[in-house]
């Protein structure tokens, strides 16, 4: 996918590879049209809001194809025709000269348009929308047709996926022309978008689309890491995740990470609960899980191949560990009260970033409050631009951050970035994070050693966040509630042999 700066070099390239003026805005005006025919309702009019750039342009150019095709249209037009741009000014006239009809006023409530085309704005947005802009977002939302928007819903930024104000366009489905926009992953992106359809408008076959501001996990890229166990395999194949977790009242944090490692495919899993007494030494539900002391993961057979994932429900207990952990640990998975251990303690900070000078890898997975604890700011803030706070972190801390939410953002000191598709609001419960730190551990655990460990840690967290968030997709399609650990933790086995 593209950020704005790099959308707009593509688009410069394609306009300079057009063979004659005007033909991308057809193309995407027609690209428009059609797909308003498909989400669109049986009957009525297609209300058009054309917005005073190119955005509004393409809205101009669909709306004289849906006329043309015997459809009832009608085109608003927020700004002056004469200060359009040379393409959409003459997809102006043109409309005009097809006799599109055009309306000043919109229709009172309450009313259900057959579908609402938002090409009010487009790419680049940044200012909060005002005036007759704002007016005709609000009126979109208020109906009760379907609303496409036109690249981006007008009112959120590509890059951020977050509003520029007050008012932004719900759309149920938008049509990202040329390239994808991080924003749309990420961020308010995924509620405001809705349905994401993509078209390159037949640009980029003729033409290198420039580097990537981030990459879309896809499936195929998940899958990858889990392909099917051969014959002569055996559970020490798979290597040993140590949960270094639970501190009192908090056994099931540590259980759920353990009981996920499992699933997820560790040759073994021993879980070191932090309860100076704890309440058990096995666990009914799954005795495969082995139970030790916290300091047995120190052994030097267990240092040389364990994964170590260390902090889900670790209270203040953890803190005494973590000098440890970060000095010895091969693969440190860091979560929940690791983290926070960390963001308040300097010295733990320097250890943890002189992890990388001794070639041992570490994957953090805070949520945004932990991730605005180690940055030293807001969670809003966070939230207000993932992206540029994941990588930012994972520069500071000289490790991999899978940055948690909607849109789950994996970054690293490199500065590579991919954000993940799937997941929902039914992930927004206790336990799930600690069932996506036991899994990737296992996951990890699992993987061959190369010459890359910091590429190959990156794409086991993007695996295992896709993964997670699929589960969650198929185990409840319609997030009205929680996704419950259990009925999580088996729809991600489930997801192991899916499509096999």
């Amino acid at each position: 996918m593209h950020d704005t700066a790099a959308s707009r070099q593509i688009e410069a390239r394609a306009l300079q590879a057009q063979t004659e003026a005007g033909q991308l805005m057809a193309r995407a005006g027609l690209a428009v049209a059609r797909l308003a025919l498909t989400l669109g309702r049986p009957e009525g009019t297609f209300w058009v809001l054309c917005g005073p750039g190119n955005n509004g342009g393409d809205g101009l150019v669909a709306a004289r194809w849906l006329h043309r095709q015997g459809h009832a249209v009608r085109v608003i037009l927020a700004g002056s025709p004469e200060q359009l741009p040379a393409d959409a000014r003459q997809a102006f006239i043109d409309a005009q000269a097809a006799g599109v009809p055009f309306a000043e006023a919109l229709p009172p409530h309450p009313f259900r348009a057959r579908a609402v085309i938002d090409a009010l704005l487009g790419l680049g947005q940044t200012r909060p929308l005002e005036g007759r802009l704002a007016e005709l977002a609000r009126w979109s939302n208020e109906q009760t047709g379907p609303v496409l928007s036109v690249d981006l819903p007008s009112g959120m930024n590509g890059d951020t996926g977050q509003p520029t104000g007050d008012v932004t366009v719900r759309a149920q489905a938008t049509l990202s022309l040329l390239t994808l926009k991080p924003g749309l992953f990420t961020g308010q992106g995924r509620d405001l978008a809705g349905a994401l359809w993509w078209d390159d408008l037949g640009a980029h076959p003729n033409q290198e689309p420039g580097p990537a501001t981030a990459w879309i996990t896809g499936e195929e890229d998940a899958r990858s890491l889990y392909p099917p166990r051969q014959h002569g395999q055996h559970k020490g194949s798979f290597g040993d995740l140590w949960v270094l977790a639970g501190a009192r009242g908090m056994t099931g944090a540590a259980l759920l990470a353990g009981r996920s490692g499992l699933a997820g495919g560790a040759g073994r899993v021993y879980v070191s609960l932090l309860d100076q007494h704890p309440p058990l030494d096995c666990d009914p539900v799954h005795p495969e899980l082995m139970f030790r002391r916290p300091d047995a993961w120190q052994a030097p057979d267990v240092l040389e191949s364990a994964t170590v994932v260390c902090g889900c429900g670790g209270g203040d207990a953890v803190r005494l560990l973590l000098p440890e952990v970060l000095a010895r640990a091969r693969r440190l998975v860091l979560d929940a009260d690791g983290l926070n251990a960390v963001a308040a303690d300097g010295g733990l900070q320097d250890a943890l970033r002189a992890r990388a000078d001794r070639g041992l890898v570490t994957v953090l997975t805070p949520h945004p409050l932990e991730a605005a604890r180690l940055a030293g700011c807001s969670s809003s803030a966070i939230q207000a631009d993932r992206i540029a706070h994941a990588r930012a972190l994972a520069a500071q801390l000289r490790a991999v951050v899978l940055l948690k939410g909607s849109g789950t953002v994996v970054a690293t000191p490199m500065d590579s970035c991919w954000i993940n598709p799937t997941g929902h609001g039914g992930l927004a419960c206790p336990g799930s994070g600690d069932i996506l730190a036991g899994w990737l551990g296992a996951t990890w655990s699992a993987q061959p050693a190369s010459g890359d460990a910091v590429t190959d840690a990156a794409r086991v967290a993007a695996a295992s966040a896709w993964l997670h968030g699929r589960a969650a997709m198929q185990a409840q399609p319609r997030p009205h509630g929680p996704v419950l650990a259990d009925t999580l933790i088996a729809a991600m086995a489930g997801q192991l042999n899916a499509g096999a």
